[in-house]
């Protein structure tokens, strides 16, 4: 017998599953999806997605050479996260930015906190999120052919018509790997028949999202409202592959069920209270945080312990699930909570930002003593701008009419026009800017409506060695250049702040063309 027989702690029976194998399901799940965002977006795209992974990978080898810990990058484990984030990006990022954040996620996400197995949330999706954050400006530029668009998620939230068809087979814009919501539908799928994920969390995660947006989303059953929201803004790519996280999501089968319809509630109440149209990345990395009282609430009961409340009762009592009741009771008030700050605050804000434009007005219209809104203001804007929003076939950039108004002098006589564009390109986000063009063309001032450039480089647009060097010009457009002015048409960018430049610059320029077309 002793020849037979072997005593060990178990666990005795092993899968023949290993990290390795289950990273690669995940890759090949993911390529699908990948590959289109590169046919969709072109090789630029892909560049992104390879530098991603490449950073991924040179990154943890690093670390762990340097910490002298056992090189482990033929796992797949930091391949998956370097593909992950570099389908998360927007097609026409700088290729700094995945390498940025692809460090990120290894380093502060993943390796700080013990490796693999040991991050409380999914390294990718956090890079993303501190891309998110920190660079709000080139992680909400979406371009399609050098031309920048609404989402389809932006666009349903400002009322406009949208298309589902486009959304499920990824004719929109979005990050690279997020737009074709079929493709990741298919790698979803896959995973599950490779029983590499179960179908608890991305099901109950899609069906609880769709009740909540039939329920408070303010267009109930519209087939056309929900299907762009259920196939847009990342939702397919987070479901299957980033709230399925083995590390940072539940184990247990209720846990999964209860995760899931938290996700979906979560990703409702952000979108449809909050100031974004998205809501994915931020709803599962609070998942994430929960995760561990969501296993305490459903951990099954040890064998031989009573499962029920009650003594002599088989099965687990209803007070079992009051915590996770409890739960999300608390999460879904807290959501509500917030989005109804956001909803109290809104109104006065914008009132305290109508006074800073009446501000604002005066002072680059000085001959005028009131302003009312041009009469012919949205058949001028809609005249200028293209169906897919785009002005001068965007050679402006990504840019937004904000509104035209007549500046009327002390006699009633038109004493020139303030226009307010907003430029999307800037660093650190949206950069608005109120001009005052006078009745022959001449630039009579600008001011800033909303600015967030950095401190030092970007926020020098601000002073006035800058901002003069367009005022009191009449001229067709502004040229940008790094050396001295030496025409009129000439502005000098700023030193290390050459976005920043530009994107004022467009604003001025659409500025001008749009008083040029045919202002009255």
């Amino acid at each position: 017998m002793n020849g037979f027989l072997n005593i060990s702690s178990s666990p005795h029976i092993r899968g023949k599953e290993s990290t390795r194998s289950i990273m690669y399901d995940v890759v090949i799940a993911l390529l699908p999806a990948a590959l289109f965002g590169v046919y969709r977006f072109g090789l630029y795209a892909g560049v992104i997605l390879l530098i991603s992974i490449a950073t991924a990978l040179l990154t943890e080898y690093a670390w762990q050479k340097l910490t002298k810990q056992k090189v482990t990058i033929s796992d797949g484990s930091a391949l998956v996260t370097g593909l992950l984030l570099g389908m998360n990006l927007p097609p026409s990022v700088p290729l700094w930015i995945p390498v940025l954040g692809s460090a990120f996620a290894i380093l502060f996400v993943k390796q700080f906190f013990g490796g693999i197995g040991q991050n409380f949330m999914n390294p990718a999706l956090g890079a993303r999120c501190f891309l998110l954050i920190s660079f709000t400006g080139i992680m909400g530029n979406f371009a399609v052919d050098g031309v920048t668009g609404a989402t389809p998620l932006a666009a349903a939230a400002a009322g406009e018509k949208t298309n589902v068809a486009a959304s499920f087979l990824g004719l929109i814009g979005g990050c690279i790997g997020e737009v074709c919501a079929l493709a990741l539908i298919i790698g979803g799928v896959y995973l599950i028949i490779r029983k590499v994920i179960t179908w608890h969390i991305p099901v109950c995660y899609l069906v609880s999202f769709v009740i909540f947006e039939a329920i408070f989303g303010g267009h109930g059953l519209d087939p056309a409202f929900l299907g762009v929201q259920l196939f847009s803004g990342g939702l397919m790519l987070g479901a299957f592959f980033m709230a399925t996280d083995y590390v940072s999501s539940p184990i247990t089968t209720n846990g999964k069920i209860l995760f899931g319809i938290l996700l979906g509630v979560l990703t409702g109440v952000l979108r449809t209270f909050g100031a974004t149209a998205e809501g994915v990345s931020y709803a599962i990395i609070i998942g994430n945080l929960l995760v561990p009282l969501i296993e305490k609430i459903t951990m099954p009961t040890a064998f031989g312990y009573e499962a029920g409340a009650l003594e002599g009762k088989k099965g687990v009592s209803l007070k079992a699930y009051r915590p996770a009741a409890t739960l999300l009771v608390i999460t879904l008030i807290s959501g509500l909570a917030l989005g109804g700050v956001y909803q109290l605050t809104r109104g006065p804000i914008e009132k305290a930002e109508l006074e800073a434009q009446a501000e604002a007005f005066a002072s680059v219209c000085p001959e005028a003593e009131s302003f009312e809104v041009a009469e012919n203001m949205d058949e001028l804007i809609a005249a200028v701008t293209s169906e897919d929003g785009t002005v001068a076939d965007g050679k402006f950039g990504n840019i937004r009419y904000d509104g035209v108004f007549r500046g009327m002098d002390a006699s009633g006589n038109m004493a020139g026009y303030v226009v307010n564009v907003t430029s999307k390109d800037g660093f650190g986000g949206e950069v608005s800017i109120s001009t005052g063009i006078s009745a022959d063309g001449q630039i009579t001032g600008m001011e800033f409506l909303t600015i967030n450039e950095t401190a030092g480089l970007g926020m020098n647009a601000t002073q006035p060695d800058f901002m003069n060097q367009y005022v009191g010009k009449t001229v067709e457009s502004f040229e940008l250049t790094k050396e001295a002015a030496s025409a009129d048409n000439q502005i000098q960018a700023i030193s290390g702040a050459t976005i920043t430049s530009t994107a004022v610059t467009n604003a001025m320029n659409a500025a001008l063309y749009l008083i040029g077309s045919g202002a009255e």
